[in-house]
């Protein structure tokens, strides 16, 4: 049964996945997979501080279906490494450090608003 909760999830959070990535963005810097990873560490940070661990299943569909099917940290590492390939340094080693940065932050908010529920 949890594989289905997992399954659900994952598709709710690909199907969300898809959707930003149809706004029209047209830039060499990735903004909106960054943007992605951002609101899915934000969305993470929340789930883990609101849903409680006696809701297994609760659980498993928002952290490991909803967020693992939206964000796209294989995207990231994809496009990171297709920056320096291009020779671009700069925006690659921005691009990390945003991504990672802004993920952090996005967890620390995420579980920081998730109080204000509880």
């Amino acid at each position: 049964m949890s594989f289905l909760f997992v399954a659900l999830g994952g598709a709710l959070g690909a199907v969300l996945r898809y959707a930003i990535s149809l706004i029209p963005c047209r830039t060499v810097f990735p903004f909106l997979t960054l943007i992605t990873n951002f609101i899915g560490a934000l969305a993470i940070g929340f789930i883990v501080g609101v849903v409680s661990e006696k809701s297994p299943n609760t659980l498993l569909f928002w952290k490991a279906g909803v967020c693992g099917g939206f964000t796209t940290f294989s995207t990231f590492s994809l496009e990171a490494f297709s920056l320096f390939e291009k020779k671009l340094f700069f925006l690659g080693g921005l691009y990390i450090v945003l991504s990672v940065g802004l993920c952090l932050i996005g967890v620390f908010c995420g579980k920081k608003l998730a109080q204000c529920f509880i």
